[in-house]
């Protein structure tokens, strides 16, 4: 089922085009990594998914609902964490997550059940009743989701979600959108700076200045876009015959202190010269293509200048 729908969306500011004729759609269950530099049009496009911006030209469906007749019921279907926390700064983290349930119309009891999973999944208890100011940015990111979560949504939208966290918070607030993806089927859209992450996606989608530029799994966009790498480990007395050997088959090397780092266009090439040169090296490593050489490679930037 299809959970999102986007067909050529378009969104002009003057003659930017924020966001040019991009069609995608988005699985139930589904982790969903949308991908771009700042202003590639990543912000916009959620925006309008979230009835906060209007489109100029195209379609969009939320759970099999029209964007432009149902508005309302697409929002309920929705929770989202932004990048900036969005917290009243003026209440403690309870009062903020139940002024949250009210304005979606749950119940005391309602309220009560759904925080209760809250507290556990993200180890909130001490955390309610202090004041925002007391808290430090994990904390707050953690109530950031819990808000986002607290009305049962089908899908949820995190925004940078874990930059500026310590990597104990990261991995925690992994593990809960991991637990609730299993357990609650939920759908998951996700902008991100950190290509680990993005590897983890079910599908990918990489847009530059309001266009897609790339999409599929993480896989098949690391075989059609990043180079492979092989490290062969030697002794110093056969160094010279590895290298004699690498320049004979025309390999790109790189030549490290213990080792030769060596580009191949995939695996089987790697698997190739290991087989066929077996004296020449005492060890090797094999090291698939990253997420970071594919967005390299379609856009022409790392995203890491923009963290």
């Amino acid at each position: 089922m299809k959970m999102i729908e986007i067909k050529n969306l378009k969104k002009y500011f003057n003659d930017v085009k924020a966001v040019d004729d991009i069609s995608f759609n988005v699985k139930e269950g589904e982790l969903f990594a949308f991908l771009g530099l700042n202003g590639a049009g990543k912000s916009t496009t959620i925006n309008i998914i979230c009835g906060s911006l209007f489109k100029d030209e195209g379609k969009v469906f939320i759970n099999g609902l029209d964007l432009d007749k149902n508005i309302d019921q697409i929002k309920a279907n929705i929770g989202i964490v932004f990048q900036n926390s969005v917290l009243d700064k003026n209440l403690n983290a309870y009062d903020n997550l139940k002024t949250r349930a009210i304005m979606y119309g749950m119940s005391v009891g309602e309220f009560d059940k759904k925080l209760n999973e809250l507290i556990d999944l993200l180890d909130l208890k001490d955390l309610l009743r202090k004041p925002l100011n007391k808290l430090s940015g994990g904390q707050k990111r953690r109530i950031d989701i819990a808000r986002a979560l607290i009305h049962n949504p089908k899908i949820l939208i995190l925004d940078e979600p874990t930059t500026g966290l310590d990597p104990s918070t990261r991995i925690m607030v992994w593990n809960v959108i991991n637990h609730l993806r299993k357990t609650a089927n939920l759908t998951v859209f996700l902008t991100t700076h950190y290509m680990e992450e993005a590897s983890e996606a079910d599908y990918v989608v990489i847009l530059d200045s309001g266009k897609i530029v790339a999409n599929g799994t993480p896989n098949d966009l690391k075989n059609k876009y990043a180079s492979d790498f092989i490290k062969l480990y030697f002794n110093d007395d056969n160094k010279g015959n590895v290298e004699k050997e690498l320049k004979k088959n025309n390999l790109k090397y790189i030549a490290l202190k213990e080792c030769y780092e060596i580009e191949v266009d995939n695996v089987r090439v790697a698997r190739d010269l290991i087989i066929n040169n077996p004296t020449l090296f005492n060890d090797f490593e094999i090291i698939k293509g990253k997420m970071d050489n594919v967005f390299l490679k379609v856009t022409g930037k790392d995203i890491k200048e923009v963290i």
